[in-house]
């Protein structure tokens, strides 16, 4: 009976440009960036039409639907068209991600290699999430928007008034200001492990289900994991549009 590999915690490296180390997560990263890249030129070789058809409308309704729901979440149409690039990009990047994770090969096409002594299976694909480093890096890239984008609508002093007040006229608000900007910080933390600990489990799940039973009774767990890779692309972006929200009101 053959052995059965776990994936490992972290990402493992394929091969080197100089000192640089590519890794299995970066790898599908960067195909995911080549369907974006190869679905705008499509569209864009095609040339926008007054009367959509084909792929035109089908991103048109996805677009259109994604704003529509970010926009019902912000209540505001002005800001929504502010955060909606960077929301739909983190939906888009993160669901693309994790559905191409599903693909087969990836997890099983690999190479064996000699580590500490043991021998290592190295998958040459992995999900792009399945590495807390790509998650982390969103996950930076999330919060930095909201402070961003609260210091460009609000102004810094306005923005910075969220969480430094004079403790002698505000304790209580100091102490709030304090939490708040605490809260910043955690947001990255529990941003990253939300998604790379669905990913990893979803991952972990589906290696051993394919294992013990192959073929046909996996399947339904593909389903599962399709519908587990929309809701977290949608709870991550979904999660930072409210962040946005919250980051440009005013402190009151």
């Amino acid at each position: 009976m053959a052995e059965f590999v776990p994936p490992t915690l972290a990402s493992e490296t394929i091969f080197h440009i100089g000192s640089f180390e590519v890794r299995n997560t970066l790898i599908t990263a960067v195909m995911t960036l080549t369907v974006f890249l190869f679905i705008g030129l499509v569209l864009k070789k095609r040339k926008y039409a007054l009367v959509p058809g084909g792929l035109q409308n089908l991103v048109e309704a996805v677009v259109g639907s994604l704003f529509d729901f970010f926009k019902g979440v912000i209540g505001d149409e002005a800001r929504a068209k502010k955060f909606f690039p960077l929301v739909a990009t983190i939906f888009f990047f993160v669901i693309i991600s994790n559905w191409m994770g599903l693909l087969p090969g990836f997890g099983s096409i690999g190479f064996w290699e000699e580590h500490e002594g043991h021998e290592m299976f190295i998958p040459i694909f992995r999900s792009t999430y399945a590495d807390v480093n790509m998650t982390l890096a969103l996950a930076v890239i999330s919060v930095t928007a909201v402070q961003v984008f609260g210091i460009s609508i609000l102004g810094f002093k306005k923005y910075a008034h969220k969480f430094f007040v004079n403790p002698l006229k505000d304790p209580i608000g100091c102490f709030v200001g304090l939490l708040e900007l605490m809260s910043e910080f955690s947001k990255m933390i529990s941003f990253s492990f939300r998604l790379y600990g669905n990913v990893f489990a979803g991952e972990v799940l589906l290696l051993v289900i394919s294992f013990l039973v192959p073929y046909i009774i996996p399947l339904p767990f593909y389903g599962l994991e399709l519908f587990v890779g929309f809701i977290q692309a949608l709870v991550f972006s979904f999660l930072t549009t409210v962040f946005l929200t919250i980051g440009t009101t005013a402190h009151h």
